[in-house]
């Protein structure tokens, strides 16, 4: 049985990254997301400003990532998610969402929260809480289907 391995939470906006630290985070970004994916898409949105960024951190690396925003007038979104290539199989993928609901239920308390998930991860996500709110749509060549959690009993009482 594989466990996950023990890893700290890192949580911060953009401009608190050093430039090492920045390069490392978007060249994870584009190494799974445009080369792995073979997906070429504005990686690189203008959305970073204005998220905070979660990183799993282990031997102080980013071994998993999650981008959280809140565009205007919609809940918060929980977007970006990878586990990096050398860190698969080890539940870091669950381990960082149950992150990143927490914190979006500590910076966005009382909202629901939303994500765009690629379809086949659609049970995935089913199991953290998240139900369909779209039909199916290709975006960028790849199928997503968008699914909200809606708010949680404990993060709305405060």
């Amino acid at each position: 049985m594989t466990t996950t391995p023990r890893y700290s939470v890192d949580v911060r906006r953009l401009e608190a990254f050093s430039a090492v630290e920045l390069y490392a985070l978007l060249k994870l970004r584009v190494d799974v997301f445009v080369v792995e994916q073979a997906c070429a898409y504005p990686e690189l949105d203008g959305k970073d400003g204005e998220a905070l960024h979660l990183r799993l951190l282990i031997d102080g690396r980013t071994a998993a990532y999650a981008r959280l925003w809140q565009p205007a007038g919609a809940p918060p979104r929980i977007g970006r998610v990878l586990v990096s290539p050398d860190h698969r199989g080890k539940h870091l993928g669950e381990a960082l969402m149950h992150e990143a609901i927490r914190a979006c239920e500590a910076h966005f308390p009382g909202e629901p929260v939303a994500l765009s998930a690629q379809s086949h991860l659609e049970r995935f996500y089913a199991g953290l809480g998240f139900s369909p709110t779209s039909e199916e749509y290709v975006e960028d060549g790849i199928a997503h289907i968008d699914m909200e959690r809606p708010v949680s009993p404990l993060s709305a009482t405060g």
